[in-house]
């Protein structure tokens, strides 16, 4: 048995291959549930309920699924240049805190104030792009591994976070009032720094968030620039074979720079919603924003999407609902860590077909295939 790369790969591998990874992700989570004393058929309805059927479900599926999709769409625009961007989760910290200090420097009172809330956004990038960067320059001047750098900056990050909010009293932090002194807490945003969101009046209503169709614009663009712009086309070339691109007078150092920003820029905006829609303030509990993992359940979404914008938005909206219905089924019946279990039979499932889509397993017998190759 030998395993071969594919020189070409069939466009109808990339639909049928993902299809069965994902039934055979199902069977065996099947399996696990039955092993734990759980109806798999009865299970799969209760999560679907509750993800996406339930009145009051999208919407708690669509902040689940919001950031996954920025962190999702973080990680594929690096990982396409084969850049290994693992700090999605700390440049989604960063976006944060320079939101949250926009929105409390220029907020005031009154409604939602399109002039904070667009210059929040551009905190919120600025702020995951600067992040991003150090581990860039380190890989573009240097030559060290983004992979490690990047990772432990997701630690300094959360450092930084809890410090600003915890261990100092900084711009950040409340310090008026009785709640602050006997724990401690972020400021809470003025109103005109609350993100709007559009409410469709269907199953109890869904709220729409205005980080969820930035979600979909930044993934039109991040299409957009990949498959239709020069910078793109440098940037596949980079990632296949940076030798060629070098032989070729690409600027490699600018393109990583490049995009280590645009893979922070995204997280960061991720930040910047958390703030805008959902927290409406630099939430530092550990219980809270920290104990989420957007940033690393953002590289399985984007492995499950195969990179593609479009797919990401989508994975990370189905994601999400499994997520969401992990915290509504939590119980001692059903414990959360089997929609975990689920969420990581779904990747390595994935993983592996990814393998069957770029290789391919011949069988045949050492003699035979001696006897074909020709002499040296």
């Amino acid at each position: 048995m030998r395993i071969e790369r594919r020189l070409r790969q069939p466009r109808w591998l990339t639909v049928v291959v993902p299809a069965c990874s994902l039934v055979f992700a199902f069977f065996a989570s099947g399996l696990v549930l039955l092993a734990t004393g759980h109806d798999p058929f009865s299970s799969y309805r209760k999560i679907v309920d509750a993800a996406f059927v339930s009145n009051g479900a999208l919407g708690q599926t669509l902040i689940s699924a919001t950031p996954l999709a920025f962190t999702g769409l973080a990680a594929a625009a690096a990982f396409r240049m084969r850049l290994f961007n693992i700090g999605g989760e700390g440049q989604l910290y960063l976006g944060a805190i320079t939101a949250a200090a926009t929105g409390l420097y220029l907020g005031g009172s009154g409604g939602a104030s399109p002039f904070v809330i667009a210059a929040m956004i551009v905190a919120g990038c600025a702020g995951g792009a600067a992040w991003a960067l150090i581990p860039g320059i380190l890989r573009a001047f240097f030559r060290t591994n983004e992979i490690l750098t990047s990772l432990m900056l997701n630690y300094v990050a959360a450092y930084l976070l809890t410090y600003l909010i915890f261990n100092s009293e900084s711009y950040w932090r409340q310090t008026k009032g009785f709640n602050a002194t006997v724990f401690p807490v972020g400021k809470d945003l003025p109103s005109s720094a609350v993100w709007p969101g559009a409410t469709i009046h269907v199953r109890g209503g869904i709220t729409l968030p205005l980080g969820a169709g930035l979600a979909v614009v930044a993934a039109l663009v991040l299409w957009f620039l990949y498959s239709r712009t020069r910078f793109g086309f440098e940037a596949q070339v980079l990632g296949d074979s940076p030798r060629a691109a070098r032989y070729a007078g690409m600027r490699t150092r600018r393109k990583i720079l490049a995009v280590m920003a645009i893979s922070g820029a995204l997280a960061g905006l991720g930040g910047a919603s958390q703030d805008g829609d959902f927290r409406h303030t630099l939430d530092a509990d550990p219980n809270g924003l920290q104990r989420q993992y957007y940033g690393y359940t953002g590289i399985v979404v984007a492995a499950l999407a195969r990179y593609n914008p479009f797919a990401v938005v989508l994975v990370a909206f189905l994601v999400g609902g499994i997520q969401n219905a992990g915290n509504t089924l939590q119980g001692a019946d059903f414990p959360s860590g089997l929609v975990g279990v689920i969420q990581g039979l779904i990747l390595f499932s994935a993983l592996g077909g990814e393998l069957l889509v770029r290789y391919r397993v011949r069988f045949g017998r050492r003699g035979v295939e001696r006897a074909l190759e020709p002499a040296a």
